[in-house]
């Protein structure tokens, strides 16, 4: 072995070995955006806080929504009639 490949493999096994795979594993993280899912069933409304889009689309399509949006890091607003 060439003395040029010894000290590539030396010098990224020295990197590996400080990092301890955090870096490849802050790489791989995904964090998914929560907001807030509406549902329209009818003439009703509803809000679940919290979701994720892909989770508000599975909670709209088993709940049999009319019609559904996510609002991306937004809680539920109640339009201050309470609850």
């Amino acid at each position: 072995m060439t003395p040029i490949p010894r000290l590539a493999a030396a010098a990224l096994l020295s990197i590996a070995s400080l990092t301890d795979g955090a870096v490849v594993t802050r790489a791989d993280t995904v964090t998914a955006l929560l907001g807030a899912c509406y549902c329209r069933v009818g003439q009703t409304l509803q809000c679940t806080s919290n979701l994720s889009e892909p989770d508000c689309r599975q909670r709209c399509n088993d709940a049999l929504c009319d019609d559904w949006f996510w609002k991306e890091r937004l809680p539920c607003w109640n339009w201050g009639y309470g609850g």
